[in-house]
């Protein structure tokens, strides 16, 4: 095998560093703006493919593969993001006779659009929310689908995920607008404008189950996170294994998930995401074909590389394991954005003076940067995830306080401010959290003090 990584920063950093270990030679594409980058560093060899704009380099798919041909490479990691839910991009590669790190095309162009993974979840005895059987064609349909599952509803984007193309809906009279709104930003992220309606599940919690498999009927759960600090329906913490999840419950969804990925005939690294409400009942979301970027929680938990596991499987090999991962301990991740809290989460560009991460027992940081670095305007504001792991949740919360305290980064804005705060505050200290927590304690964030409400 020779590998070629189709992304840049931590997690093209990431894969290099296990294909390294695993004595796979490696390759990675770069664009103009990460010439100087880490991973072009680290890989064996590195090609440019284009300028700093994703369209033009990390989008490319025929530089990606040409990238591909001109090294000799026979396998393709797209990491998360960019290329790596295109069941396109995947497809091309099984035409060139290249190896593509994931799940088949099938499955990822199923998955990746939201109404058919509701059929399929359907398929697969997986619950949901009430709301609309497919997409809305216009306002009309949507004020019926939106009156019989009972507002608050979300106005969802039927192509993508990440928060766009979505709104939230609270009454009638709000929908026409918000159904114009959602409607242009489908169109313009992901070119598909079709919407669909769904129940708002107000104060649940954003749960989700690791899975990999190898589409030969076996099937490995690695445990589940917790991940419902989040902005803009976007994480900014997550922990495995999710807290005060009975076992009852966990047990269920492991199950659920298990079943899932048989019939589904997966594939590679996977997640399955849910809502929770406050009975514990769950309800199915959407299912992440790739690796998640909240992976490293899963494997301090558990001991795997998800990515070893990744390549594993995508060389024909079967899975270390099945079943059920054992899991040890806590982990908790932040994701440190170039973002600033108290201005909505308006993310920055620009050069990095002091960059310290922190260091010492039980403490994991996948970062790209270092002083001096730039920060580019192209991509997406993430520099480092910050994570933790310790026996229990109380001595896992303590440790994540310390090592905050530790890290150190000037020169743009970033989300540690918050993190100092969220690791201080009562009900996350407790671990009695839900995706509404940001806007109901902010009151007690002094870093969201000028924050509009996420």
């Amino acid at each position: 095998m020779k590998l070629l990584v189709a992304n840049r920063g931590e997690i093209a950093v990431r894969i290099i560093r296990t294909a390294r270990e695993l004595d796979i030679p490696t390759v990675v594409v770069y664009s103009t703006a990460d010439r100087d980058g880490l991973a072009v560093r680290l890989a064996d060899e590195a090609v440019c493919i284009g300028p700093p704009s994703a369209a033009r380099s990390y989008l490319d798919q025929s530089q990606v593969l040409a990238a591909a041909e001109i090294t000799g490479c026979d396998t393709i990691h797209p990491g998360y993001g960019f290329l790596a839910e295109s069941p396109a991009f995947a497809e091309s590669c099984a035409r060139e006779g290249v190896t593509f790190v994931g799940p088949s095309p099938d499955v990822m162009a199923r998955m990746g659009d939201k109404i058919r993974a509701k059929e399929a979840a359907r398929e697969a005895g997986l619950p949901g929310l009430a709301g609309s059987d497919g997409p809305v064609v216009d306002v009309r349909e949507a004020l019926l689908a939106a009156g019989e599952a009972g507002y608050p509803v979300l106005l969802k984007a039927s192509a993508g995920g990440g928060g766009k193309g979505m709104r939230r809906v609270d009454d009638p009279d709000e929908l026409p607008g918000a159904f114009e709104l959602a409607t242009r930003e489908a169109t313009a992220a992901f070119g598909d404008g079709r919407l669909y309606v769904e129940r708002l599940l107000v104060g649940g919690r954003h749960v989700e189950v690791q899975i990999v498999a190898d589409g030969l009927g076996g099937v490995l759960i690695a445990g589940d996170r917790e991940c419902s600090i989040q902005r803009r329906h976007q994480k900014l913490v997550e922990e495995a294994p999710a807290p005060h999840l009975t076992g009852e419950t966990r047990e269920a969804m492991h199950s659920a998930c298990e079943r899932a990925a048989r019939l589904w005939g997966y594939r590679s690294a996977g997640t399955l995401e849910f809502l929770l409400d406050e009975r514990g009942d769950f309800y199915f979301l959407e299912l992440n074909a790739r690796l998640q970027v909240e992976h490293p929680v899963t494997e301090l938990t558990t001991g795997l590389d998800l990515v070893a596991e990744q390549l594993r499987v995508a060389d024909g090999g079967l899975l270390s394991q099945t079943g059920r991962a054992p899991v040890n301990g806590v982990a908790i991740e932040c994701r440190i954005n170039a973002e600033d809290p108290a201005h909505d989460f308006r993310p920055s560009a620009g050069r990095l003076r002091e960059f310290r991460m922190p260091a010492g027992p039980g403490v994991r940081t996948d970062t790209h940067l270092g002083p001096g670095d730039t920060v580019p305007p192209d991509y997406d504001s993430l520099l480092a995830k910050l994570c933790v792991w310790a026996p229990d949740r109380p001595r896992a919360v303590a440790r994540l306080a310390r090592a905050l305290g530790e890290a150190e980064v000037t020169g743009v804005p970033t989300t540690l401010p918050l993190f100092a705060d969220i690791v201080r505050e009562e009900r996350f200290a407790k671990g009695r959290y839900n995706t509404s927590y940001l806007v109901e304690r902010a009151d007690h964030l002094p870093s969201l003090a000028a924050a509009v409400p996420a």
